[in-house]
């Protein structure tokens, strides 16, 4: 069925259809729009029932159906009210009987998300200034339930580095108030937000937002930790060690919208923020320490696998893979990188550390063809004398002498 047709099929059962939030706001943006959802309006479950037969029922504490709407599977919800009960995004009781389209949108987040657009004429419902505030690109609070729902805070930050507009006061405010309830919630919906931020153009927005709000020490306190952390002002002219891996980050994000590289980015000089205040600005030994606060980060927000493998690569080698010279330690990081490559590509590795250090050395820009060369003699190709063990260390001397011979070619 159409989308036409089945707004046919709801007016004449009736009701009304609506398709709400984000995609009519990326639609008033002029950007690429995401999934519809559609809300439905003056209908009951039977009667929806009885238009739609081939739908089927999967919300439980309100009736949100499955039906297919130009070939794609749709969900569709019955527009409804909530009312705080208790803590955290469970915490409500919802109502889905006789609620108006305007009393639907009154109980979502922010203003540019409460927005429908009238499936039958077309008409825009903006009753609380929400297409106002997209030209203004800024992000306002619906109204004063917006910290029933500590996830919203999380929300917030993240739709502010997709979308890069600013955040009123009212709303960094509001979204203070969820502290303490956003300390309770799940680790994977915080991650959740995480991820989803990280695949923005620029992340670092997110981060900002969150210590805008005070939020930022408690939910990412080893980010938190970075801030004021002083480094050379030689190398490091943007500022303390939380400036340089916000800048860091964005760079990346600028050329992979990949969100494990990007985090990578985000936690290169992680090991800064726990760098005694005697010893700054140096920070000597930090991709040690790094590797430390990464898995003490992780006991808590339970990352998945791949992140931790390839954010460990990054942080442990960001410092010594721009300033290798010899021809076996070399030799010895190819080797490496082809291993690891089923968490982080070189490709991506190099990017973290061309965005770190300005430049790269010419065996990773010239990577591919070092590795093919390097990678090009194999244990079959010892001599017949060479037995056993002794197999393993021709290997590697052959290696280290071709990567000796490359690298002095392009010097």
């Amino acid at each position: 069925m159409t989308e036409k047709e089945f707004s046919n099929r709801v007016r004449e059962a009736g009701g009304t259809a609506y398709i709400v939030g984000g995609w009519v706001r990326d639609q008033l943006m002029g950007n690429a729009p995401n999934d519809k959802d559609y809300v439905v309006v003056g209908l009951s479950k039977e009667g929806f029932n009885a238009a739609f037969p081939e739908a089927k029922l999967i919300g439980n504490a309100f009736p949100v159906f499955l039906v297919e709407i130009d070939g794609i599977k749709c969900e569709v919800a019955f527009a409804r009210t909530e009312r705080k009960n208790g803590k955290g995004y469970r915490g409500f009781d919802v109502s889905a009987e006789n609620v108006s389209i305007q009393e639907d949108l009154f109980r979502r987040d922010t203003t540019v998300n409460s927005i429908a657009l009238n499936l039958a004429t077309g008409e825009l419902v903006d009753p609380y200034g929400g297409k106002t505030d997209i030209e203004q690109k800024r992000l306002r609070p619906v109204s004063e339930h917006f910290s029933e729902d500590p996830v919203r805070a999380l929300r917030v930050a993240r739709q502010a580095a997709q979308l890069e507009f600013w955040v009123t006061d009212e709303l960094i405010a509001a979204m203070g108030k969820c502290r303490t309830e956003l300390q309770a919630e799940p680790a994977e919906r915080i991650f959740g937000e995480l991820k989803k931020a990280l695949s923005s153009r620029k992340p670092s927005i997110f981060f900002r937002v969150l210590q805008q709000a005070d939020l930022l020490k408690d939910l990412f306190p080893e980010i938190y930790a970075l801030r004021g952390k002083t480094q050379p002002v030689e190398f490091h002219p943007e500022g303390d060690a939380f400036e340089h891996s916000m800048n860091l980050m964005d760079r990346v994000a600028a050329q992979t919208n990949n969100p494990v590289v990007v985090f990578c980015g985000l936690v290169h000089d992680i090991g800064k923020g726990v760098t005694p205040e005697k010893m700054l600005p140096h920070h000597y030994d930090h991709e040690i320490t790094g590797l430390e606060v990464l898995q003490q980060w992780n006991q808590r927000a339970k990352f998945p696998k791949l992140w931790i493998k390839s954010a460990a690569l990054v942080i442990e080698e960001h410092m010594r893979a721009p300033l290798l010279k010899k021809a076996g330690k070399v030799m010895e990081l190819v080797l490496l990188l082809e291993k690891m490559q089923r968490y982080i590509s070189p490709a991506d590795f190099c990017i973290i550390i061309a965005a770190d250090h300005g430049t790269l050395p010419v065996y990773l820009e010239r990577y591919e063809e070092l590795r093919d060369k390097v990678m090009s003699v194999n244990g079959d190709m010892a001599p017949d004398n060479v037995q056993g063990q002794q197999i393993g260390e021709w290997l590697r001397q052959k290696r280290i002498q071709i990567c000796k011979e490359w690298m002095k070619e392009k010097e």
